[in-house]
């Protein structure tokens, strides 16, 4: 006799979701989501103190990473390679800084000279101006005066000056020994993370994201950096040819404002032209310094940095100014300098997580692809 099976448990079906279900269970997720994306800028703006020097180090020490790993390849040892790196970029803000304080130091003692000729110059708004003044006296006539005391706080300068001192300090040291330790153990961290994931397809896709960070943040600042040199130069040669003073100043201010797409390039137009306003008497003389600006910079938007970086680099414009606008909106200049390399880390997890989008062009996904990953696997 057979002995006797237990009885299967019967199948509980549930009833399918209603339309409205669905729709509260995906707004749930979606506010779950928004609540996260609020949590994190919160957490940005709070740790600003930390977070931005410390962010700024990785990208400086991943644009310099190839510095270190040519060295190491010679038989340097790690520590001292990144030393070597946070000396060479010491050396080089060092010299930039030298060449620049002269010159600045001038236009800074003739800043209110330059302000009253500029209000000279700008006199015939007066009128226009006048007429909103009488405007908004009519409005605020009609609405009321609600008699709002402003109160000015007249504390001294010193006084500022030794209170952002310290943590200007702080900030500057917490972002050398973060570029310090992040140059010299960033193949130890890199094999951490990868002994963390379990199985072999994840760390894959880790070794993968990892390849791709390095390839592509390194190769476009460094690319950028050299194309930012090169107009600097022409710049200063264009403002010289031209007739304007210190033409050294304005070639170096145009190579740092280049980094910062878009915003940059639009601010030194800004600059040159109130300069010019103070250098010419006509209009059409104010006007030629930035048009000569605005030239160069169009040539070297549209032929040399694509052809230098490659259109593979070539990120959505809309996205990248939603980038730059935030990074400043958190971290004011600094995050402006890190947009485009924090948008590009994005885009290579982005891209390696959900491959089959195209998050970036085939031609720079076919690129990363060939890059051998014994470095990866150190």
């Amino acid at each position: 006799m057979q002995p006797r099976l237990p009885k299967k448990p019967p199948i509980l079906r549930l009833p399918p979701k209603s339309n409205i279900d669905l729709m509260i269970s995906k707004a749930a997720e979606l506010a779950a989501i928004a609540v996260g994306i609020v949590a994190v800028v919160f957490a940005l703006d709070a740790a600003e103190f930390v977070l931005a020097p410390v962010t700024t180090a990785i990208v400086i020490g991943l644009m310099l990473g190839p510095v270190a790993t040519r060295l190491e390849r010679h038989g340097v040892p790690a520590t001292v390679s990144a030393g070597a790196v946070v000396i060479l970029f010491l050396v080089i803000l060092a010299v930039a800084a030298t060449a620049l304080a002269a010159p600045l130091g001038t236009w800074m003692n003739r800043a209110p000279q330059i302000w009253q000729e500029l209000q000279i110059h700008l006199s015939q708004l007066r009128e226009p101006l006048g007429t909103l003044q009488d405007i908004r006296d009519q409005l605020r006539t009609a609405v009321g005066d609600g008699g709002v005391t402003v109160s000015v706080d007249e504390s001294s300068t010193v006084e500022s000056v030794a209170t952002l001192a310290p943590a200007i300090i702080g900030q500057v040291l917490l972002f050398l020994a973060s570029l310090y330790f992040f140059v010299a153990t960033r193949y130890q961290t890199r094999h951490s993370i990868l002994q963390v994931c379990v199985s072999r397809k994840l760390r894959w896709r880790v070794a993968h994201i990892f390849r791709d960070v390095e390839r592509s943040v390194s190769r476009y600042l460094l690319s950028i950096s050299i194309i930012n040199v090169g107009l600097g130069f022409a710049v200063s040669i264009a403002m010289l040819a031209i007739g304007m003073p210190s033409p050294a100043l304005w070639g170096a201010l145009a190579g740092l404002l280049n980094f910062v797409v878009y915003l940059g390039p639009a601010v030194m137009a800004v600059i040159l032209f109130a300069v010019g306003l103070t250098q010419f008497d006509t209009l059409g003389g104010s006007l030629l310094p930035p048009l000569v600006y605005l030239a160069i910079n169009l040539v070297e938007a549209q032929f040399v940095t694509p052809h230098v970086i490659g259109r593979a680099m070539t990120m959505n414009p809309f996205v990248v100014i939603l980038s730059i606008a935030f990074w400043i909106w958190i971290w004011g200049p600094l995050g402006g300098f890190i947009a485009i390399p924090v948008l590009l880390v994005l885009y290579s997890v982005a891209a390696n997580i959900i491959p089959g989008i195209p998050w970036m062009p085939e031609e720079h996904t076919a690129t990363l692809r060939r890059v051998d990953l014994r470095n990866i696997r150190r």
